[in-house]
């Protein structure tokens, strides 16, 4: 499975970005999806994922309230919908997938996923 990110930018602190995540390949559509985002000098952390399931999506602390995130099966894509960005969403964003249906305990792990796109930058900044 191959992920293409895109939709990072330089952005001011208020403002809104939608991020997206096409997968492609020879699979089926991946279970479980996730974004991840890593700061300059900071660990990969967990930002939201969805389960092709269906269900609510699994936000982090940070990222609830703010950013939303959606799948569009037939189209294997995800969305970032990231509204209110602080200078603290800086980063790297990734997309990563999984075929495996993620319990809470680990949909929030890196490690977890195995298919990782090339990550999208998104910049807040005044």
């Amino acid at each position: 499975v191959q992920l293409q990110a895109s939709g990072g930018g330089l952005v001011q602190p208020g403002a809104s970005l939608r991020l997206s995540c096409v997968a492609s390949g020879r699979t089926s559509s991946p279970y479980t999806m996730g974004w991840f985002r890593q700061a300059p000098g900071k660990e990969r952390e967990f930002v939201a994922a969805i389960r092709r399931s269906g269900g609510a999506p699994f936000y982090s602390d940070s990222a609830k309230g703010r950013f939303t995130m959606s799948r569009d099966s037939a189209k294997n894509t995800v969305y970032l919908q990231m509204n209110s960005l602080k200078p603290a969403d800086t980063g790297f964003y990734y997309c990563a997938s999984t075929s495996l249906n993620l319990i809470m305990s680990s949909i929030m792990t890196a490690g977890r996923y195995d298919n990782w796109g090339q990550g999208t930058q998104v910049t807040v900044s005044s």
